[in-house]
Protein backbone atom coordinates (compact mmCIF):
# COMPACT_ATOMS: atom_id res chain seq x y z
CA UNK A 1 0.00 0.00 0.00
CA UNK A 2 0.91 3.18 -0.51
CA UNK A 3 1.58 6.16 1.75
CA UNK A 4 -1.58 7.66 0.21
CA UNK A 5 -3.74 4.73 0.86
CA UNK A 6 -2.46 5.02 4.95
CA UNK A 7 -3.56 8.71 5.31
CA UNK A 8 -6.79 7.83 3.69
CA UNK A 9 -7.19 5.16 6.64
CA UNK A 10 -5.60 7.16 9.12
CA UNK A 11 -8.37 10.44 7.72
CA UNK A 12 -11.45 7.98 8.12
CA UNK A 13 -10.26 6.27 11.09
CA UNK A 14 -9.91 10.03 12.64
CA UNK A 15 -13.32 11.80 11.72
CA UNK A 16 -14.82 7.77 13.12
CA UNK A 17 -13.31 8.84 16.62
CA UNK A 18 -14.57 12.43 15.95
CA UNK A 19 -18.29 11.79 15.10
CA UNK A 20 -18.02 8.82 18.13
CA UNK A 21 -16.97 11.74 20.73
CA UNK A 22 -19.14 14.34 19.31
CA UNK A 23 -22.22 12.33 19.26
CA UNK A 24 -21.27 11.33 22.90
CA UNK A 25 -20.79 14.54 24.10
CA UNK A 26 -24.85 15.54 22.60
CA UNK A 27 -26.14 12.15 23.72
CA UNK A 28 -24.62 12.14 26.96
CA UNK A 29 -26.93 15.15 28.58
CA UNK A 30 -29.85 14.21 26.24
CA UNK A 31 -29.73 10.95 28.25
CA UNK A 32 -29.15 12.11 31.91
CA UNK A 33 -31.94 14.95 31.27
CA UNK A 34 -34.27 11.92 30.22
CA UNK A 35 -35.22 13.19 26.89
CA UNK A 36 -34.79 9.93 25.64
CA UNK A 37 -33.31 6.52 26.69
CA UNK A 38 -30.48 4.50 25.77
CA UNK A 39 -31.01 2.62 22.38
CA UNK A 40 -33.91 4.53 21.25
CA UNK A 41 -34.86 6.19 18.28
CA UNK A 42 -33.84 9.74 19.90
CA UNK A 43 -30.02 8.48 20.44
CA UNK A 44 -30.16 6.62 17.11
CA UNK A 45 -31.20 10.31 15.55
CA UNK A 46 -28.37 11.85 17.17
CA UNK A 47 -25.45 9.47 16.08
CA UNK A 48 -27.15 9.81 12.74
CA UNK A 49 -26.93 13.62 12.21
CA UNK A 50 -23.52 13.89 14.24
CA UNK A 51 -22.26 10.99 11.53
CA UNK A 52 -23.67 12.86 8.30
CA UNK A 53 -22.15 16.53 9.87
CA UNK A 54 -19.46 14.82 10.13
CA UNK A 55 -19.10 12.90 7.20
CA UNK A 56 -20.15 16.28 5.08
CA UNK A 57 -17.40 18.15 6.77
CA UNK A 58 -14.61 15.38 6.43
CA UNK A 59 -15.85 14.88 2.76
CA UNK A 60 -14.82 18.76 1.76
CA UNK A 61 -12.04 18.89 3.96
CA UNK A 62 -10.32 15.99 2.97
CA UNK A 63 -9.16 18.21 -0.77
CA UNK A 64 -8.25 21.18 1.24
CA UNK A 65 -5.91 18.69 3.25
CA UNK A 66 -4.47 16.60 0.36
CA UNK A 67 -3.51 20.38 -1.18
CA UNK A 68 -1.57 20.91 1.85
CA UNK A 69 2.01 21.64 1.14
CA UNK A 70 3.05 19.98 3.95
CA UNK A 71 0.79 17.02 3.14
CA UNK A 72 1.67 17.15 -0.14
CA UNK A 73 5.55 16.54 0.98
CA UNK A 74 4.87 13.75 3.25
CA UNK A 75 3.33 11.90 0.96
CA UNK A 76 5.70 12.21 -2.01
CA UNK A 77 2.94 13.93 -3.94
Amino acid sequence: MKKKDWFAIAYVSFWVIVWGSIGSFIDYPLLKSEVYFAGSIGQLTTFLITGLISSIVAIFAYPKLLSSSKIKELLDL
